[in-house]
């Protein structure tokens, strides 16, 4: 086969052509890949840079978290250190909890790491404590590390609160005579009750109304002075702490004072109240006795002034009997001096009672006041 000259030369350039095609190919993927190269080492740079020595803790630890799980709570704004610690300790102390948890608990603003403490501490004392439970407790404000503590090491609780202002309990005997109380409260938290269980202070309340009601049944002041833990059994016995957070593991008496005679002073301030009651009383009465001698007094101005109307008739009934010829000059003489006699008699019977009985009247006679 006879090969043409120009056949020959376009050949030639059409497999040039193709090689160079072929190379700017392989070029364009070798860049590529150099650049995706660089783009997976700087992203590694900054993922160890930022993560790289929580991940190696975790990874040493035994419980290793994924490069995304990272990536996530950077995006969710969790606190990467507090998870990890978290896990760490739970993962060496024997208590799986899920990583989920912990960022859940993180994001609803819960204390990971009092919680996890309490699940640790509640561990080592044998007392069941889920995460849930103690997330639950921790979210309702309560905390739950000081809730361990208090059920593996109880507290003294002083009853009354002095920083509420009384010092003492006021408790009153039967034979009236008052009781300062102080007592101290040895209690123990309890986990099951502690979300929505009553706080210390409804303890302090029931244990003050079971100390005054053992008081109030006491004969006498000196029963209860005597025998105080009489009291502290009977207050013990009354169940007090059921549905509060604690579980009441003593109640002990402190100190007891004697205090005023509270019968004694009820009785007086009784009898004071009858004393003025009785005044009040008596002051209505003189108040009614005299508004009647007031009554009487007027009636008997009025009768007088009734009285001395029907003596102004006298003389026009003796004129009447002058002009009619019934009476004599002899019987109008008689008449007048039988009016002076009288008259005179009744001021010598007034001299003498006025010297033997000061300030008589005789009747007849106004009183000048």
């Amino acid at each position: 086969m006879l090969y043409h000259p120009v056949n020959i030369a376009m050949s030639v350039l059409a497999a040039q052509r193709l090689d160079t095609s072929n190379i700017e190919i392989g070029d364009l993927l070798k860049w590529i890949g150099i650049i995706v190269a660089l783009i997976i080492a700087v992203a590694l740079f900054l993922f160890f840079v930022a993560f790289g020595k929580l991940w190696l803790q975790a990874l040493s630890s035994g419980c290793p978290i994924a490069v995304l799980e990272f990536i996530g709570m950077y995006l969710r704004k969790v606190n990467p250190r507090v998870i990890v610690d978290a896990l760490v300790m739970t993962h060496k102390a024997g208590i799986p909890v899920h990583i989920d948890k912990l960022q859940a608990h993180f994001l609803a603003r819960g204390n990971v790491r009092d919680v996890v403490q309490a699940l640790i501490a509640a561990s080592r004392a044998n007392i069941k404590l889920t995460f849930e439970r103690g997330a639950a407790i921790d979210l309702a404000g309560r905390d739950v590390l000081d809730a361990v503590r208090t059920s593996v090491h109880p507290k003294v609780i002083d009853c009354p609160n002095p920083a509420r202002g009384r010092p003492t309990i006021d408790a009153v005997a039967k034979n009236g005579i008052q009781l300062q109380i102080k007592a101290r409260v040895t209690v123990r938290t309890n986990i099951e009750r502690l979300v929505g269980g009553a706080t210390e202070e409804t303890v302090i309340a029931r244990v003050g109304e079971g100390i005054v009601s053992a008081v109030g049944q006491a004969e006498t002041h000196k029963d209860v002075l005597a025998n105080p833990r009489q009291i502290s059994r009977e207050v013990l016995n009354a169940g007090l702490d059921a549905g509060t957070a604690f579980d009441i593991v003593s109640i002990d008496i402190a100190d007891i004072d004697v205090g005023e005679n509270i019968g004694a002073k009820l009785i007086g301030d009784q009898a004071e109240a009858e004393k003025r009651r009785a005044q009040a009383e008596a002051e209505a009465q003189r108040a009614r006795a005299v508004a009647r001698a007031q009554e009487m007094e007027a009636l008997q101005r009025e009768n007088r002034a009734k009285v001395i109307l029907a003596e102004a008739g006298i003389p026009m009934a003796i004129a009447e009997a002058f002009r009619s010829g019934n009476l004599g000059i002899m019987d109008y003489y008689n008449i007048q001096n039988i009016q002076a006699d009288t008259r005179m008699r009744g001021s010598l019977a007034q001299g003498s009672q006025a010297q033997g009985t000061p300030g008589y009247q005789s009747p007849g006679t106004e009183s000048s006041t």
